[in-house]
């Protein structure tokens, strides 16, 4: 342990490490925290949650969970193949289905163990069967800045998950440039060979630079592959995108019926965590045959299934959200007008999406920055310092005013200010 208590030093040293903060409790977006480090405890509005539609404090959404907790408990005490799966699983998962287009769903505890299901299942089949014989090798191209669950999943892609060695066909990884559908094309026609088994995978928002990915165009360039398979990673995209928050699908005016009838399989990952006040993850597809290697993949019989109140609060949210579709229009407008009031003052935003990048210049500390928000203004935004270009990352709701989202961009104006002006002196 030597090494790791070296590292962590030199970690701190560097400035690196993370300030953290303990929640309390919450009002919308006014949360008290604590710093972990001091111990101190403030009240501050909050532009560094997920919860994009308030979900998380509806009341219907916590009763729901409630309900669950008083009829199962608080956990299924196995995995679902086995003895753990509940009617609210079955529920939940026809609820996605219909809200995503697609009719068959299988849900995961996270998104990293579904896309790692997904490999496997895909990649490798599940259990050796008598007469059956895998030969066709497995092609798969991501973009280069995908999430991270996504990058572990397909690193590992070439041998089944808990298996040491793979005995499947020879699975080749290759990454086309960021939103690039014509370098997916250049890629597509350089390294796909007969008989490849193609999936293509992205993000449909990314969730560091707050775009989307050109879902149309990169459907025409899968066209010519047969049978190739389309995955949306809809993690930021699910009651953000769209009328009526179905997705990147529903943001372009089209279905997944029609990458279906161009002979494109289309796959959706849906997680909880955003929109649906919960935690855990769901695959969709329209084939059938998917779900039976999803529910037996390692990650689905090593690990338990979906917690009731967890199911619960995923489904009542879905279903609270079909209801109100105006939530997603808020949420849209509030995107917006902030996006709007940012760029009016000078900052440097990227992306489209409620996710918003603030890109400073190279002689502002992300970490310093969101500090001075939080100790001279009480606002909360996260500081994104060693994972990416640096920059401030907001995230705007369906529950924020135009007078909390006013507050942020004066405290952002004056926070630029003091800290140009300290550099400057320095």
């Amino acid at each position: 342990m030597q090494v790791v208590k070296e590292y962590v030093q030199r970690w701190y040293e560097s400035g690196l490490n993370p300030d953290e903060y303990i929640c309390h409790q919450k009002n919308r977006n006014l949360v008290e925290i604590e710093e972990a480090a001091t111990g101190k405890r403030r009240t501050v509005l909050t532009f560094c949650t997920n919860d994009i539609l308030g979900m998380v404090q509806e009341q219907a959404v916590k009763q729901a969970a409630i309900d669950a907790i008083l009829r199962y408990g608080t956990s299924n005490s196995s995995c679902s193949v086995l003895s753990g799966r509940i009617d609210l699983h079955r529920e939940l998962e026809a609820e996605i289905s219909a809200f995503k287009h697609l009719p068959y769903t299988q849900l995961f505890i996270n998104a990293w163990m579904a896309m790692q299901a997904l490999m496997d299942a895909f990649c490798h089949l599940a259990i050796p069967v008598p007469g059956f014989h895998h030969t066709r090798e497995t092609l798969i191209l991501s973009d280069v800045l995908n999430h991270g669950c996504i990058i572990s999943a397909i690193a590992n892609a070439g041998t089944r998950s808990g298996k040491l060695f793979g005995y499947s066909p020879r699975v080749r990884v290759r990454a086309y440039r960021h939103c690039d559908v014509e370098d997916l094309a250049r890629k597509l026609r350089r390294f796909v060979r007969a008989g490849d088994r193609i999936m293509v995978i992205s993000d449909a928002v990314f969730s560091m630079d707050g775009d989307i990915a050109p879902l149309p165009d990169m459907i025409e360039v899968m066209q010519p592959y047969d049978g190739s398979v389309l995955v949306m990673d809809e993690a930021h995209a699910s009651g953000a995108l769209g009328a009526t928050g179905r997705g990147i699908y529903e943001h372009f005016g089209i279905l997944p019926q029609q990458a279906i009838e161009k002979g494109i399989v289309p796959l959706i990952m849906t997680t909880f965590s955003k929109f649906a006040a919960s935690a855990g993850a769901a695959i969709s597809s329209h084939v059938a045959e998917l779900i039976p290697l999803l529910n037996v993949s390692p990650t689905s019989i090593g690990t338990i299934s979906l917690s009731p109140p967890q199911a619960a609060a995923a489904l009542e949210s879905i279903r609270q959200l079909r209801q109100r579709p105006e939530l997603v229009k808020t949420l849209q407008e509030n995107t917006k007008y902030l996006r709007a009031r940012l760029l009016e003052q000078g900052f440097t935003i990227i992306g489209e999406t409620n996710v918003i990048p603030v890109i400073l210049p190279p002689e502002l500390n992300p970490k310093i920055f969101a500090r001075q928000l939080m100790e001279q203004h009480g606002i909360w935004v996260s500081p994104i310092w060693f994972i990416a270009k640096p920059r401030l990352r907001i995230t705007v709701n369906a529950l924020h005013t135009k007078e909390e989202m006013d507050c942020l961009i004066a405290a952002m104006v004056s926070t630029r200010d003091v800290l140009y002006k300290s550099t400057i002196s320095a």
